[in-house]
């Protein structure tokens, strides 16, 4: 189902500036935190789009996120569908992409061994 396309993928691109504008701007719900949209991926038919998200904090922090970007979810589609002239507003679907924060981590376990061999 969330197959690529050329066409997808140019959607979901405009999808993920679109979102991050309005995260900027638009969604002034206090859950939402220092979130940062990592990937949007969007089925073939551009009704279904996974949106992967990573934040700064602790997991109770993103889970208010997550449920502050759920609850804004009608919003959001709305939004999309009229800025970017879709003929279906897409269902969205948030994960938290854990893949940020498992960098951090392998990174600061470099520095710390680079500064014990020193």
């Amino acid at each position: 189902m969330m197959m690529s396309g050329r066409r997808s993928e140019r959607v979901a691109e405009a999808v993920r500036e679109t979102l991050a504008h309005m995260l900027l701007r638009d969604l002034k719900d206090p859950r939402i935190g220092m979130v940062t949209l990592t990937s949007v991926q969007m089925s073939d038919d551009l009704r279904h789009a996974k949106v992967y998200f990573s934040c700064f904090g602790d997991q109770a922090s993103q889970q208010q996120s997550l449920k502050g970007l759920q609850s804004a979810a009608g919003f959001i589609r709305r939004q999309l569908m009229r800025r970017l002239q879709l003929r279906y507003a897409p269902e969205l679907a948030f994960h938290y992409d854990a893949g940020l924060e498992g960098a951090e981590r392998v990174s600061h376990l470099l520095r710390t061994t680079d500064s014990a061999d020193e």
